[in-house]
């Protein structure tokens, strides 16, 4: 179908267009961004004035929750909820039933996602098999099955020796390795340590259990060269530490999730369950330190960390209940807020959740998170001045949960292009 798009501000981080233009569309690609060709002939027009044309969204870290746990999600209702919020493309985490960890189960993923004609999936493989920590994975067979790295997910690993055997295999081949800093030992809690969790009589996760997993990884890092990505950093003295390794020149990429750079662990309140994260909401010093981070550069992309949880789950004592959040519908908007808010600006909100978060993905997202004439048309057409409180329900996602219900939001998707077709429209 040949699309015209008319009247938008289009914004392009990745190579700096920002003007009023339209954006021509056939046969799932870009044809024109500014002087349409005299014969194109347009077969659906949308008109987006006072609107942003942009990339399509990159969200690199989601549990789709199928295979396994269909009660808190389906790739059906995850895929519409990440199409609504204008997210073209996703990277879906292993932690499934059966784990991601052979190739045959990746193609079916792969398969299904295909049939259901939303947004792109890249599955991340398992590090080791069924997540256990023991033995390696078959990353060539993984990786020629559509994968684009290897994580534990938030399964931390106990074997130092493992994870260097990983590294350096990984290294070998030039795959990358996604790992979220966390000590087995000293992460088991269920808040940040600090005096809030004390308060509440919480278990607490203390800082050193994220920096003592950096200063481990960094130490193989250096020893195997491997490319490594980081996942959901939560606190300033991790910033601090992944500063110091960038400019020691580790290949080194991370990202941070919406939770972190918007909330503290004040906003666990009275034992909201909704705000039982992981990792766990820090101070307000942390989100400081974080969301400079991100701004300057230091942090790479911003992710939703989509946990879908189901009511039985999250309806039980805060200690007990299960970690996580709905967040594809909230990328865009928060960004937008963080950009305002931080002094970031416009350009640099949209760039971390679309060109930045391409680059993570290596070839397979080399064309994604960018808009250009003969690239893929994954685009969403944006209302930034769309006004909207946050209510569960109407959330498409299986998942309600969120520890933003009831905020006030601004920015909406008016619609949502993935390979020209049109996925989602307001």
């Amino acid at each position: 179908m040949n699309i015209l798009i008319s009247n938008g501000r289009v914004i392009d981080p990745a190579s700096g267009l920002d003007k009023v233009a339209s954006v021509a569309i056939a046969d799932g690609v870009i044809v024109a961004i500014g002087d349409v060709p005299a014969d194109f002939q347009a077969e659906r027009l949308i008109d987006a004035a006072g609107c942003l044309v942009t990339p399509g969204l990159v969200d690199v870290a989601a549990r789709l929750r199928e295979p396994g746990y269909e009660h808190e999600g389906m790739l059906e209702s995850e895929t519409a909820a990440a199409v609504a919020g204008g997210i073209t493309s996703l990277v879906c985490l292993p932690d499934t039933d059966p784990v991601l960890d052979e190739a045959g189960l990746v193609e079916m993923l792969q398969f299904r996602a295909q049939k259901l004609q939303r947004s792109r999936i890249f599955p991340l493989g398992a590090l080791t098999r069924g997540l256990a920590g023991e033995v390696l994975t078959e990353m060539a067979a993984l990786i020629e099955a559509g994968c684009v790295g290897f994580t534990q997910a938030d399964v931390p690993l106990g074997s130092t020796q493992v994870l260097q055997r990983a590294l350096s295999y990984a290294s070998t081949f030039g795959y990358t390795v996604w790992l979220r800093p966390q000590d087995r030992d000293l992460g088991k809690g269920v808040a940040a340590s600090g005096p809030l969790a004390t308060r509440l009589g919480l278990a607490g996760v203390p800082v050193a259990a994220e920096t003592i997993a950096l200063f481990t990884i960094f130490e193989l890092m250096k020893g195997t060269r491997a490319r490594v990505h980081l996942c959901r950093l939560s606190s300033a003295a991790g910033v601090a530490l992944v500063r110091a390794a960038r400019a020691e020149g580790l290949d080194l990429t991370c990202d941070v999730s919406i939770n972190s750079l918007h909330l503290t662990d004040n906003d666990i309140g009275y034992f909201d369950s909704r705000a039982r994260l992981n990792p766990p909401l820090r101070q307000q010093r942390d989100r400081d330190a974080l969301s400079a981070a991100l701004a300057d550069g230091t942090i790479d992309a911003l992710v939703s960390d989509h946990t879908p949880v189901d009511a039985d789950a999250k309806t039980l004592p805060f200690a007990e209940s299960e970690p996580g959040a709905t967040g594809f519908e909230l990328l865009l908007p928060l960004a937008l807020q963080w950009g305002e808010q931080s002094g970031a600006g416009l350009v640099r909100a949209l760039q971390v959740v679309t060109s930045a978060p391409a680059a993570l993905l290596g070839a397979p997202g080399a064309a994604l998170g960018r808009l250009a004439v003969g690239g893929p048309a994954d685009l969403c057409v944006i209302d930034p001045s769309a006004e909207w409180q946050v209510e569960p329900e109407a959330l498409k996602s299986q998942g309600k949960h969120t520890p933003f219900a009831g905020y006030a939001m601004r920015g909406q998707v008016r619609a949502t292009l993935v390979g020209g077709r049109i996925v989602a429209q307001r």
